[in-house]
């Protein structure tokens, strides 16, 4: 009789149990929902770097560099892409976000062509992520900081393998072109792909609409309907949202 009421009770769970983990899998946020939360990077930066040391070091050895940050989009995934002009470390970069593991993978390029991964996690606006070095036997991170929607910095630090802490190496501060520090932003149109600031306009069946890049503007020419969609839902559940 024992054996029957515990038989019961499994089987009164197991639906339960099954639900449940079919929520948690449904939940993990696609690559495009994932990223959304760095959408203040899209745009073109002014970079100062600076090396680690004395102020004489840090005065000497200091440089600029442009980042440029777009969307891309391809077969259903989302990645942004960084291109370095000047750049005195990398060239180039992609970052993706991995649902398997929920993390997010930074991939860059330096001038000399060499792909370095790094993986992490994101966290109140900022990205932490590391990898292994083995040539030069030691960890290395690299951290992005969004300070404010025109601001950011990012930072690249090492930890040799007999040592307990990282190090930082240098750190480039960005701020973003043709926008004034303190603007608010609130004026500015969304993106009807992604949801971030709308900067370049586009014209579907006699409306207007906004993107926030070229990579952007391309797959919404690619599929408008599909994009048009996504963010009338989206700016629906905004206003649900508003009114709970």
């Amino acid at each position: 009789m024992r054996w029957l009421k515990t038989g019961a009770c499994l089987a009164l769970l197991l639906p339960w149990a099954v639900a449940s983990f079919g929520a948690d899998e449904v939940a993990k946020p696609r690559p495009v929902e994932a990223l959304r939360g760095l959408n203040d990077l899209i745009g073109s930066w002014r970079g100062i770097g600076t090396p680690e040391g004395t102020r004489e070091q840090k005065q000497r050895g200091f440089w600029t560099e442009t980042i440029a940050w777009s969307w891309q989009f391809k077969d259903g995934d989302a990645w942004l892409k960084a291109s370095f002009d000047k750049g005195k470390y990398f060239s180039s970069g992609e970052l993706r976000y991995l649902p398997k593991g929920e993390l997010y993978q930074l991939t860059l390029v330096t001038p000399a062509k060499e792909a370095q991964v790094f993986q992490g996690k994101l966290k109140n606006h900022q990205l932490l992520l590391e990898r292994e070095n083995h040539d030069k036997k030691q960890s290395e991170r690299f951290v992005l900081s969004l300070l404010h929607s025109n601001r950011f910095l990012y930072r690249f630090e090492v930890k040799p393998q007999e040592r307990s802490v990282f190090s930082r190496l240098y750190e480039v501060g960005a701020t973003k072109e043709g926008e004034a520090f303190a603007g608010s932003g609130d004026a500015t149109p969304a993106c009807v792909v992604t949801g971030g600031k709308g900067t370049i306009k586009i014209s579907y069946k006699g409306e207007t609409f906004y993107v926030c890049c070229t990579g952007c503007r391309d797959a919404f020419k690619d599929n408008p309907e599909k994009f048009i969609k996504e963010y009338q839902e989206r700016k629906a559940e905004e206003a649900k949202s508003k009114k709970r």
